[in-house]
């Protein structure tokens, strides 16, 4: 995986799909750059962060998403949700000094109000 951040479709309605991973993103490299190996993701950190992008683009809220640790829906299966968990507890406090824009847009989704679970039968 390069060391740029990964393209992801940025259509308007995507905006906030596309902050979260560019967070998620470098949380995971921050964790891994101290923890493992410095420069690129180690094969560990890869999958995490492959698992983040595939459920974070299967999100059912979409766009109007939560921020994870407020979602009523646990997408995370319960050993990637304790890694994730693991790297952002460990990123989220030094974000505000490495990357002060993501950290404060990840603050300020975190004061949302959570949304309802959309029906099944909008899906269809």
């Amino acid at each position: 995986m390069p060391d740029q951040f990964i393209e992801f479709n940025t259509d308007k309605q995507f905006v906030q799909r596309v902050r979260e991973l560019k967070t998620i993103e470098v949380m995971i490299r921050m964790y891994c750059g101290k923890h493992h190996v410095a420069g690129a993701l180690c094969p560990e950190c890869s999958e995490l962060f492959d698992y983040a992008q595939r459920r974070l683009q299967r999100c059912v809220f979409g766009d109007a998403k939560p921020n994870c640790a407020k979602c009523v829906v646990h997408c995370y299966n319960d050993q990637m949700r304790e890694r994730i968990r693991v790297v952002m507890r460990w990123a989220g406090p030094r974000m505000l000094l490495r990357h002060p824009i993501l950290g404060i847009r990840h603050m300020l989704a975190d004061r949302k109000p959570i949304p309802r679970l959309p029906s099944r039968g909008s899906e269809r």
